[in-house]
């Protein structure tokens, strides 16, 4: 049995399943899976998360869940002391996990490497975007203390997890360490539909710069035949989501729904014939194993080293590749059987236990 702890500050909302909460990430999502899923299997799992209401130690499907900091707790300049450091350190004694697991580009890495230094307790690392091993981290982390932190987290990580081959390469160029490629992984809902009536095109994701949400719409507006419909909720920032949803409401063909959480967002899935993704850089998307799982192809301005998955540079190209898609049906397929092959949890399990036991040789 392992004893395993993910630290994912803003995980509860999707672990719980919180519909109130409008936060979905997909580092956040990877992490509730394999969380539920390897606590299934008997071994013991706890995760630490941000104060957002929860009790101080809740259990959703068998994780054992350790309350830290609410997200803007504290004053400005003593709060990394405290109450973020303190409440972070204390948490992780009380989860006294043999191996902790992190998931993205921030400091707390850093802070998790020392913590499992001083105690003899093992560190996975896992990236959750292509920015994440890039020497600058894509601009992600604003402090040069936390980049310093963050660093010094990789250099001291047991292991290293990547999603893709692009991700491997960056880790062993920037950081002079080998990483493990490992899928995202996705477990459909029993209710999943398979390959039938689809009539829409879909977009999900968070409404923010990098996801250029703008360039869906002018995909809408080329194609006036076609429904889409449009999932996601705003950034820190909202003035980009007003935006957007004022845009969609002047286009007939597009239903805004805004943020959902992922289980309200999952029958959307069932009835897309395309998924459409606009954004400047991934890692492995959610929305596509989503997507793929049920035979639905992906169209999409980033290339993520999937041989089924379409990639288009422009608007023209956009709208060509749905259209492709939207009368080839064997394209979903061919999805499914990529999926079935490389992001199965059995597979991906199997590749995490073998890391696992690996840190704690």
């Amino acid at each position: 049995m392992l004893s395993l702890c993910f630290v994912a500050p803003t995980a509860w909302p999707v672990l719980a399943h919180d519909p109130n909460i409008p936060l979905a990430g997909g580092a956040d999502v990877q992490q509730a899976i394999l969380a539920r899923l390897f606590a299934a299997k008997g071994n013991r799992v706890s995760m630490l998360c941000h104060d957002f209401g929860q009790p101080a130690l809740a259990r959703v499907d068998g994780v054992e869940v350790h309350r830290i900091f609410a997200r803007n707790a504290g004053m400005p300049v003593v709060r990394f002391v405290h109450p973020r450091l303190t409440s972070m350190w204390r948490a992780l004694k009380a989860a006294n996990a043999d191996i902790y697991y992190f998931r993205t580009a921030a400091m707390w890495l850093g802070v998790l490497a020392e913590f499992c230094r001083r105690h003899g307790k093992g560190l996975v690392f896992a990236g959750a975007s292509d920015k994440d091993f890039e020497p600058d981290m894509g601009g992600q982390i604003a402090l040069a203390r936390d980049r310093w932190l963050y660093r010094r987290g990789i250099e001291r990580a047991g292991a290293i997890v990547a999603q893709n081959e692009t991700q491997r390469a960056s880790c062993l160029a920037t950081y002079g360490r080998e990483a493990i490629v490992i899928p995202s992984c996705y477990v459909p809902p029993a209710s999943a539909a398979q390959a039938g009536s689809r009539d829409i095109v879909l977009w999900v994701g968070t409404l923010r710069e990098g996801k250029r949400p703008e360039l869906f719409l002018d995909l809408a507006a080329r194609l006036p035949q076609r429904r889409f419909v449009m999932i996601g909720g705003p950034s820190a920032n909202g003035t980009l989501y007003e935006a957007m949803r004022a845009r969609a409401a002047r286009l007939a063909n597009v239903e805004f729904k805004g943020f959902l959480p992922v289980h309200e967002a999952e029958p959307w899935f069932d009835r897309a014939r395309v998924l459409v993704n606009t954004s400047e850089y991934e890692g492995m998307p959610n929305t596509f194993m989503q997507a793929w799982a049920r035979g639905v192809p992906t169209v999409a301005t980033v290339d993520v080293g999937a041989p089924v998955h379409r990639v288009a540079v422009s608007i023209d190209a956009l709208a060509r590749e749905v259209e492709f898609c939207l009368q080839n049906p064997g394209v979903g397929e061919a999805c499914r059987d990529y999926f079935n092959r490389t992001h199965s949890s059995a597979e991906v399990m199997r590749r995490y236990e073998s890391v696992f036991r690996g840190v704690l040789a």
